[in-house]
C-alpha cells in the first residue's frame, strides 16, 4: 500500500502533464524545468507504482493501462487541491448568516451595539451577534479555537499571539441626575468626598483602577450602594442622589435618555486605553478582517 507520506505532489503534476502531453520537453516547457529533471520525476513515478506507466510509441509517450485508470481521478484531485489552496473570500456579508462571538463589557454592549446592530440590519442583516465576557479563564484557548472571534476592551492577558488594534481611550468621570443638589456645582474634590456614591466593581475588567487610586490617594467618601456591573448604573442615578464614576463612553451614551449629567473627575486618573483583539490564526479569515474592519470605521478616534 502506498502512504501519501512517499508522494511528493511535484510527481503527480508531472504524471498529469505526461498524460497530456505524451512527450517529457513539452511537459518540462509548461512546468518551467529540465528535460532530464521530467525524466528523472517519471522514474521515481516507476518505483513507487511499480508500473512504467508510459511507453515510448510513434505517437509519443503513451499511458500504460494503469496510468490510463489513475488519471482521471488524479487530475480531478490536483484541480480540487490547487483550487482549495487558491479559494476565493467566500465571505459575503450581504447573505452570510454567521454569528459573530465577541467579548466585552456591559459598557462595550451599552455603547457599541446599539449603532453596530443597527449597521449590520442595513448592510449584513443575516449576522448574529454574541457577547461574552472577558473573565472567561478560557479566554485565550477560546479565542484559539475561533470559539470567540474578537476581544474589545482593556485586555492586558491577551499578548502572545494575538493582535491588537487601538479604537480609542476612556476617562473616567462623574455621573448625576440633572437636578441633583451639586448638580449645579463645579464639582471640586470636596463635593466628591461629601456625595453620596454608587461604586461598580466589574471584577475581570480594569474599572478597578478607581477604587485602587481614591485608597492610594486616601480618598474617602460614603458609599451608600456597590453593583458588579455597570448596566444599572443610568438607571439607579437617574433616580436617586447617588453619584457614580463612570467612563466617558457610557455617560455620553445614556445622558440624554436618563436626563443625566456629568462633571470632570476631580481626581486624575489614567486614560484606559480600549483596544480590538484578535488571534493570529484568524488574521486572514475573510468573516473576521471583515467585522474588524468595520468595527474599527466605525468606532476607531
Amino acid at each position: 500500500m502506498i502512504e501519501l507520506t512517499e508522494i511528493d505532489v511535484n510527481l503527480l503534476v508531472v504524471f498529469d502533464l505526461l498524460h497530456q502531453e505524451k512527450n517529457t520537453q513539452r511537459a518540462a516547457a509548461r512546468l518551467g524545468v529540465t528535460q532530464p529533471a521530467v525524466s528523472h520525476a517519471l522514474k521515481r513515478l516507476r518505483v513507487l507504482m511499480n508500473d512504467e506507466l508510459f511507453e515510448r510509441t510513434s505517437e509519443g509517450l503513451m499511458p500504460t493501462p494503469l496510468a490510463m485508470r489513475l488519471h482521471s481521478p488524479v487530475a480531478e484531485c490536483l484541480t480540487q487541491l490547487q483550487e482549495t489552496l487558491n479559494r476565493p473570500d467566500d465571505f459575503d456579508p450581504a447573505v452570510t448568516d454567521r454569528t459573530f462571538n465577541i467579548v466585552m463589557t456591559d459598557i462595550g454592549e451599552i455603547f457599541f451595539l446599539p449603532r453596530l446592530l443597527k449597521r449590520l440590519a442595513e448592510e449584513a442583516p443575516g449576522i448574529s451577534l454574541s457577547t461574552v465576557r472577558s473573565h472567561n479563564v478560557n479566554l485565550k484557548q477560546d479565542m484559539e479555537r475561533g470559539k470567540i472571534d474578537l476581544a474589545i476592551g482593556l485586555i492586558p492577558q491577551l499578548n502572545a499571539g494575538f493582535y491588537q488594534q487601538r479604537l480609542f481611550v476612556q476617562r473616567y468621570v462623574c455621573l448625576m441626575r440633572k437636578d441633583h443638589p451639586l448638580s449645579t456645582s463645579d464639582f471640586d474634590l470636596d463635593d466628591f468626598k461629601s456625595a453620596k456614591h454608587a461604586v461598580v466593581v466589574a471584577k475581570g475588567t480594569g474599572h478597578g483602577i478607581v477604587e485602587e487610586q481614591l485608597a492610594k490617594a486616601g480618598i474617602v467618601r460614603p458609599v451608600r450602594l456597590k453593583l458588579p456591573h455597570f448596566t444599572a448604573v443610568p438607571y439607579i442615578v437617574s433616580d436617586s442622589d447617588l453619584v457614580v464614576t463612570v467612563t466617558d463612553k457610557l455617560a455620553l451614551a445614556t445622558l440624554d435618555r436618563f436626563e443625566l449629567i456629568m462633571h470632570e473627575h476631580p481626581v486624575p486618573f489614567p486614560e484606559i486605553p480600549i483596544n480590538m483583539f484578535w488571534h493570529r490564526r484568524f488574521k486572514q479569515d475573510a468573516g473576521n478582517r471583515w467585522i474588524r474592519s468595520l468595527i474599527f470605521e466605525m468606532f476607531s478616534e
